[in-house]
């Protein structure tokens, strides 16, 4: 009987469970509803290493966490982060891009036009921006607001200073082409460490317990020239959200002639996620490496796979982890037989900014480029092309006042007129306290060109004593601005054999862009200790005022009388006595008149007058000093 209802039970339980799961359904081209499998929850993890010309290491962690759309899975996620799944719908994002950044980027050294340094390459701070699916712009400001605090929290950054209207801007086309519902916004000094990374690796599956992730030991990561963590995702109705969580580092080996994975970051690789779909280690060799690879690198691990760029860029070698085990570790070793003196492919131009002028009241901007033609070789996209585009995205804060019309443009050390040059340009001045200034530029330079400069005249406004921040005298913060190249495009385009989300990535027609550095802008700071000087002074004067008046008018008169009267009182020795009497006889004195003279002596005296109105005309003094200051 008992076997029975068991029986029947789990038949229920069982018939149940079907009834409730989820039926996916979707319209045919006929109109009718047809059933369809529902996509599910992937993640992928690959760490690509990379040397660099100066014999350092580059170490470039990506994550790929994708999500059916929202419909087919409802609230519930086996390992796509269900926070960020919530942060998505509540605020409509279309597309975000987050990253943390400690240092800058070396373009002369690194490489300006690869596919990693031009979507990876990232300026110092933090570094936010949004597209919404939100029609107006008042309710895209607002949930701008609301969604830089969602941020803050998640990832413990002062990410909610961006809420202010003062502190990000709307482009139109120079940063990326949108249609008003772009949000942009920069922090340069805010710090990265452990507070931020944490939360970052709680949005994967395994965390850093197991996998690639497992490699991420602190003191290595953060004892590296450049440092930058980022999450990038992208929302549609047709294939849902994917997320990117890419973290780049560039590490200093202890002997820069031989290096291998378990030095680098201080742990071995033992396995993958179990969670994860996919586990790959990549080496990327660059094409002045390769055509030398023999000479140069010597390479000890056998690789699954080896592959090079249809346009012979670069040589990849590809590493299964799940080959691998706690038994028999992934440890790949690259020894340099020869130190030279090599180079990766740059930019058309090299762009830097820095500051003109002295004083605390004007000054000017300039943006330097140079050319570096020799290095582009192969990135234009049509040859026939007599010009170079340059686009140039630059924010600046209400404090500094850019004057825009004081735009001017050197080529190759002569002045030119802005006419010539300027192809289109957007600029959305600077209001006092509400706005920054934003500046979208784009400019046709000749191909033969080899130097240019731009220069913009500011001048330097006044904050009130509340706007400065604790370390004012240090300066003010100019987040860095983006020079990008339309014609030129960086890809590489990899066999189909490699099912890859980063070589995939390398694929997209990514434009060639790099960073400026951060200026720092000194202004006009006010002596912060002088009202402490003054509030300490008046309270000083106050304090003797008040304790004399109350010294004088609450002192008690019969009661010193009664103290007086009392040593009278007291009997002096025979000898003092003899001597006062003589005295007085002497002087023709009596000692009643005596006693008379001595009881009837004033208690306020010229002496104690002079005093108190003394103390009172310097508390007066002082109270109009304090008020006037």
């Amino acid at each position: 009987m008992a076997s029975h209802t068991f029986l029947s039970l789990l038949l229920f339980y069982l018939y149940s469970f079907h009834l409730l799961r989820p039926i996916y359904c979707s319209f045919g081209s006929n109109g009718f509803e047809t059933t369809s499998v529902p996509k599910e929850e992937e993640f992928s993890e690959e760490l690509l290493l990379k040397p660099l010309p100066d014999y350092k290491v580059l170490a470039h962690f990506h994550f790929t966490s994708t999500s059916p759309p929202s419909s087919s899975n409802g609230k519930h996620h086996h390992l796509f982060p269900k926070s960020i799944a919530q942060l998505v719908k509540k605020y409509k994002i279309r597309e975000l891009e987050l990253s943390f950044t400690q240092g800058r980027w070396n373009y002369d050294r690194w490489g300006a036009s690869d596919p990693l340094s031009t979507a990876n390459g990232k300026p110092p701070g933090v570094e936010l921006w949004a597209l919404f699916d939100i029609p107006t712009k008042e309710e895209i400001d607002a949930t701008w607001r609301n969604l830089t605090h969602s941020l803050s929290g998640l990832f413990c950054a002062s990410i909610n200073f961006l809420e202010s209207s003062t502190s990000y801007s709307a482009p139109l086309w120079g940063f990326l082409p949108n249609n008003g519902d772009l949000r942009y916004g920069a922090l340069p000094r805010e710090a990265v460490c452990t507070e931020n990374l944490t939360p970052w690796l709680k949005l994967l599956p395994c965390r850093d317990k197991a996998g690639i992730a497992s490699l991420l030991d602190r003191p290595s990561i953060y004892r590296g020239h450049y440092h930058s963590q980022r999450l990038k995702l992208r929302s549609d109705g047709l294939n849902g959200i994917v997320i990117e969580q890419t973290l780049s580092v560039v590490l200093q080996p202890i002997d820069r002639t031989s290096w291998s994975m378990h030095q680098l970051f201080k742990k071995s690789l033992t396995g993958k996620c179990a969670l994860a779909k996919s586990s790959k280690v990549f080496l990327e060799i660059e094409g002045t490496l390769v055509s030398q690879n023999e000479n140069i690198l010597e390479l000890v691990g056998e690789a699954d796979m080896v592959t090079n760029d249809q346009r012979d860029h670069s040589t990849i070698y590809q590493y299964n982890v799940e080959r691998y085990s706690e038994h028999e570790a992934l440890d790949i070793r690259v020894n340099w037989k020869k130190l030279l003196q090599v180079s990766f492919l740059q930019a058309p131009l090299h762009a830097s900014r820095f500051l003109m002028g002295s004083g605390n009241e004007r000054g000017s901007i300039a943006i330097s480029l140079q050319s570096a033609r020799n290095s582009t070789k192969g990135l234009y996209d049509n040859s026939k092309n007599c010009f170079t585009r340059v686009v140039i995205f630059q924010v600046v804060p209400w404090y500094v006042k850019v004057y825009y019309h004081t735009l001017r443009i050197y080529v190759d050390g002569a002045i030119r007129d802005a006419k010539d040059v300027v192809e289109k340009i957007n600029v959305a001045p600077s209001e006092d306290k509400v706005s920054p200034g934003t500046l979208e530029m784009m400019l046709q330079f000749p191909c033969g060109m080899m130097s240019a400069a731009l220069t913009l005249d500011f001048d330097k406004g006044f904050l009130h004593i509340d706007e400065y921040p604790p370390d004012a005298n240090q300066g003010f913060d100019i987040p860095s601005a983006l020079v990008s190249f339309p014609d030129f495009i960086s890809r590489r385009i990899y066999p189909d054999s490699i099912s890859s989300p980063l070589l995939q990535s390398y694929k997209g027609r990514n434009i060639v862009k790099s960073y400026t550095e951060v200026l720092l802008v000194p202004l006009t700071t006010p002596d912060f200790s002088m009202p402490y000087n003054v509030i300490t002074f008046t309270c000083t004067v106050l304090a003797l005022y008040f304790g004399s008046m109350v010294n004088v008018l609450r002192r008690r008169v019969s009661e010193e009388e009664r103290l007086a009267k009392s040593k009278d009182k007291r009997k002096p020795g025979l000898i003092p006595l003899l001597i006062s009497k003589i005295s007085n006889k002497v002087r023709g004195i009596k000692e009643d008149s005596a006693n008379q003279s001595q009881s009837s002596q004033p208690i306020l005296g010229p002496k104690v007058v002079f005093k108190v109105v003394l103390i009172a005309l310097i508390a007066v003094l002082g109270h109009y000093i304090f008020n006037s200051s």
